[in-house]
């Protein structure tokens, strides 16, 4: 796996990540210390889960992260040359046209390649692919499976912490049962100029998300009466993660989903082509998102009224098909589209 020192191929030659613009305070957690259980690193894990929801986490020093930080490198190597074919190629995973994508799974126009996780570790008939994709199979599995095994130890850490039954939250995420997991792969094109919005103001579907981006583009919303957005910097050597809208029902309301957004990149780095990588975690697709029962949440206060309750697959189609319908990204539609954190991106 190399030295763990190894600079990464990924950031050589990207214009730096300008130093005079504010950026989001995020905590930088080490994978290494989270696998030895070490408290604090624990601690500060969920205190992070109950704030802003968003962290770097550092994969340097441990095999299974030093794993995904090389498979990620070479994956971006695979969506580079993804999105340069030919059009009709990308078009066989046409979202709009392939049977049984949910028209959410495939390739959409605008640089996006949605591979299902059952897909690529054989739970499902695959949806159809480029050769180059299928191809590359062996590669996105390891990067998937290393990605869902660091998902499932920090769900036991917050597990713990809520002081649920062992194995409450990692039971209604099994990496054979069929969910929206999946890995995306993201193309946006140089935005030089004034900056502009790339994916609007959202939360994530789902329990975590991965995400490897090399140029900045990130924005989240700080906790406080500014709701002011700032810059994510990339980091080498660190994914940055964080918990999605199942958390919060999950938990009702003590875990954060916070809102966040895609801007063109900063300085210098908006005239390059940006590239992202990203693992979503989500439940089950029968797993019903509503509060669980037992430690921490117990003490959670009971909604005045009841909250309506989706399966898994019910919820992210549900959002996915509003946030499709509704582009202006307005409070109003953001409310429509039931993202947890309604309001707090006002």
């Amino acid at each position: 796996m190399g030295d763990a020192a190894e600079p990464l191929a990924s950031f050589a030659g990207l214009p730096p990540f300008p130093d005079d613009i504010p950026t989001a305070p995020l905590v930088t957690l080490s994978l290494a210390k989270l696998q030895k259980n070490d408290p604090q690193e624990i601690s500060e894990l969920f205190k992070i889960g109950k704030g802003l929801g968003f962290f770097y986490l550092n994969l340097r020093g441990c095999e299974n992260g030093e794993r995904l930080l090389h498979d990620a490198e070479a994956v971006l190597d695979v969506q580079k040359q993804y999105f340069n074919l030919p059009l009709e190629e990308k078009r066989v995973s046409d979202r709009e046209i392939v049977p049984n994508s949910d028209n959410f799974f495939g390739w959409k126009a605008l640089g996006t390649l949605a591979y299902k996780k059952d897909d690529i570790v054989g739970n499902t008939s695959p949806l159809p692919v480029p050769a180059l994709i299928t191809a590359n199979n062996p590669l996105f599995k390891s990067f998937a499976v290393n990605a869902f095994n660091i998902v499932h130890m920090l769900l036991n850490h917050l597990n713990d912490q809520l002081e649920l039954p062992p194995g409450t939250l990692v039971n209604l995420h099994r990496l054979q049962e069929q969910s929206g997991d999946h890995v995306r792969l993201l193309k946006a094109p140089p935005a030089p100029g004034e900056p502009s919005l790339s994916a609007g103001p959202h939360t994530d579907f789902g329990s975590l998300t991965i995400l490897f981006n090399w140029l900045g583009g990130l924005q989240v919303v700080l906790p406080g009466a500014s709701k002011e957005w700032v810059y994510v910097r990339p980091v080498p050597g660190c994914a940055i993660v964080n918990l999605g809208d199942a958390m919060v029902k999950f938990t009702a309301g003590l875990l954060r989903s916070n809102i966040h957004r895609v801007m063109s990149p900063p300085g210098e780095q908006a005239d390059q082509t940006r590239f992202s990588l990203v693992y979503f975690s989500r439940p089950e697709n029968s797993v019903v998102l509503k509060r669980l029962k037992g430690g921490l949440i117990d003490a959670q206060p009971l909604s005045d009224q009841p909250e309506p309750e989706f399966t898994s697959k019910q919820w992210f189609l549900r959002r996915a098909h509003l946030n499709k319908k509704d582009k202006n990204w307005t409070p109003d539609n953001w409310t429509k589209s039931r993202g947890t954190e309604a309001g707090r991106g006002e």
